[in-house]
């Protein structure tokens, strides 16, 4: 029962990070407890498997406590506990064959779990070798003696599953898919955190401290340059002073907009954040899926939290024209401020708006006041009182891109432009490998949507006035000193190719394999030359494929009889050598062994006795005496050659005694 154990810890491994603790030290526990009772222990001293009431309590007590604490047996987290629990309790019973078939079973569905829960590429190995174990165990259950068929239960397996990749390959790409992705299960915890609701200047920066990739996007035709690069996610209106927040529902009309520029079209690879947000270029087209709501403030909100890696089609215009005028439910929204906060801030708009001939002049004055004002950039600025927008702007004038956001905001508001917050991220890391953006949580960022007659929305980044250099270098260029180890080490001259290959890799995976769905298919089979439309057709040729795979396997055993029917080369050259003794005169019958051979060769020619004797000596060792260590083959190469030095002083001889 050793290899059903083993395979057991292996697919336990795979959900260490999500399983209970408890669950784990029981796996733990049980896979010790089997070791011990495994152990060659001097006589009375072995431990003994637990009894029927005691197992019966364990399996009772390991089902109460993945109840309470998942309050559900269903689900891949809730079941992947209770199956592990399970698997231990059936370790402490494992007696017969037919249980550890049983234990190699709650192996191959742990894996399926494991499978089913996360498909990055770097678990691919892990994986595999827990399917190679599991089908180890299962090939040495069904001999005899499968403590000393250990390793050939492993190479049997392992042939096995080599045999079997291909014709996995080709049901993978020809088995007929359901429009949707090929996973149908989420993770559901595998989330980190991101962008939220709301926005207190100074919850951005701790974002930038992050290393952790948020999304992957592949853009068709020329890359946008860095400064037009806004990601567009949570846009923030409701203002109490300090913090900013997101207004749910579609508050107001959604405004026509109009495109002056050839569209983007974008492949985002959005890991899972536990957000509902989606994020595009700005400005977004059109929803790119059902579950997903364009909002009137061009948000893509889906219906459920991002739980899964998420592949999606955008198509976003950089630069767009609203000619209609502003809704009065959104002006009365995006102009609203606080009472008797931030009085200071107030004094400056009504100075500026007054010198301001329109309301294009007015935020062109408010950036020339930032852009003079002597502000620093920084992601560990000074903290800030009730009235943050005026201790930053008198006091302080140190923050990060959500201050200067914010500040901004307020200031058009209180000058009677109506203005709002945008969340999201800039820039992105180019992957020369893969050919995409790479955007990490250090990329996170906030400006600011100003409303302006004859244009629309448009967007105003007053961090572009105060650090213009943030918008054509990333944050880790920026502040070098706040990036993280992680962030760091990537960025070294030689592990930084290493990390972009293996990121390259792992995104052809999410896209390719794991984002293989009905589309995807229904692409490559048309590409194949194949009817997409034609399932009929695509069933025939999967039903060839099977048929061909049957036959190469059928077929395999029979040409390996085949090879061991042939003589060996060394046989072969004795037999050459026996025929031609024979053409010599040296009288024997096929019974006669090498060494009566090489006697009766040495009577008729003594000059050639001793190479005779030698040959068949070594003959003799190597193919009738026990196994040799032969390394590389050089003792039957000598012996070959000596046979073929033989034949031609044979040869030589009977020519001759034919003249």
């Amino acid at each position: 029962m050793q290899l059903p154990a083993i395979a057991y810890g292996a697919a336990v491994l795979l959900h260490i990070d999500r399983l209970p603790l408890w669950c784990s030290a029981a796996a733990l526990l049980a896979l010790l407890w089997r070791a011990a009772v495994a152990w060659q222990w001097p006589a009375g001293l072995r431990p003994a498997l637990p009894g029927p009431i005691l197992r019966v309590l364990v399996v009772m007590a390991l089902f109460a406590l993945t109840l309470a604490a998942f309050r559900t047996v269903n689900g891949i987290a809730a079941g992947s506990a209770l199956l592990a629990g399970m698997g231990a309790a059936k370790l402490l019973e494992t007696r017969r064959h037919r249980d550890g078939f049983f234990v190699a079973a709650v192996a191959l569905f742990l894996l399926t779990s494991a499978c089913l829960d996360r498909q990055s590429l770097g678990r691919l190995p892990a994986y595999a070798l827990t399917l190679w174990l599991a089908c180890a165990a299962l090939a040495a259950l069904g001999g005899q003696r499968e403590g000393r068929d250990m390793r050939r239960a492993l190479r049997t397996a392992g042939r096995a599953l080599q045999w079997a990749v291909p014709f996995a390959a080709v049901v993978f790409v020809l088995f007929p898919r359901i429009p949707g992705p090929l996973w149908g299960m989420g993770a559901g915890s595998a989330a980190t955190s991101g962008l939220g609701e709301e926005m207190t200047p100074g919850s951005i920066s701790e974002l930038s401290m992050s290393d952790a990739i948020v999304f992957r996007a592949q853009i068709s035709g020329p890359l946008p340059a860095s400064e037009q690069r806004y990601w567009r996610g949570p846009v923030l209106h409701e203002f109490d002073g300090s913090t900013w927040r997101r207004l749910p529902g579609q508050l107001a009309i959604t405004q026509p907009v109009g495109h002056r520029a050839e569209p983007v079209i974008q492949q985002i690879t959005l890991e899972p954040t536990g957000m509902r947000w989606w994020f595009a270029l700005d400005t977004i087209g059109a929803s790119p899926a059902p579950q997903v709501q364009l909002t009137f403030d061009q948000q893509l909100i889906s219906t459920r939290p991002v739980s899964d890696v998420t592949n999606y089609e955008v198509t976003s215009w950089l630069q767009t024209r609203q000619d209609g005028p502003l809704s009065s439910v959104a002006q009365r929204m995006d102009l609203r401020l606080p009472p008797r906060r931030n009085p200071r801030s107030l004094a400056l708009a009504q100075q500026l708006r007054s010198q301001s001939s329109s309301d294009s002049d007015y935020v062109q004055r408010t950036l020339q006041w930032l852009r003079s004002g002597g502000f620093i950039y920084t992601l560990s600025p000074p903290l800030l009182g009730s009235d943050a927008v005026d201790e930053l702007l008198f006091d302080t004038r140190e923050g990060f891109c959500g201050h200067y956001a914010s500040a901004f905001t307020s200031l058009m508001r209180a000058g009677g432009v109506p203005a709002r917050v945008v969340t999201g991220y800039q820039g992105g890391e180019w992957n020369p490998i893969g050919r995409y953006l790479l955007l990490r949580q250090s990329d996170a960022h906030a400006w600011s949507e100003v409303w302006l007659e004859g244009q629309g929305w448009t967007r105003i980044d007053p961090t572009a006035v105060v650090a213009p250099e943030r918008l054509q270098r990333s944050l880790r260029d920026l502040l070098p000193a706040s990036a993280s180890i992680g962030l760091r080490l990537a960025r070294s001259n030689w592990l930084a190719p290493l990390l972009q290959r293996w990121d390259a890799a792992g995104q052809w995976w999410q896209h390719s394999v794991v984002g293989y769905d009905w589309r995807t298919q229904q692409s490559v089979l048309e590409s194949l030359g194949l009817d997409a439309s034609d399932l009929l057709q695509q069933l025939l040729w999967l039903c060839v494929a099977a048929a061909l795979w049957w036959l190469v396997m059928w077929a395999l055993p029979w040409l390996r009889q085949q090879n061991r029917q042939r003589p060996l080369p060394l046989a072969r050259d004795w037999a050459q050598l026996r025929q031609q003794l024979q053409r010599c005169g040296v009288q024997h019958g096929a019974q006669l062994g090498p060494l009566q051979l090489a006697q009766a060769g040495a009577q008729l020619l003594p000059d050639l006795a001793n190479l005779l004797h030698n040959s068949a000596q070594r003959y003799a060792v190597l193919r009738y005496g026990p196994p040799v260590d032969d390394t590389g083959g050089r003792a039957v190469a000598a012996l070959r050659s000596q046979l073929r030095q033989l034949l031609r002083h044979l040869h030589a001889r009977q020519r001759i005694n034919g003249n």
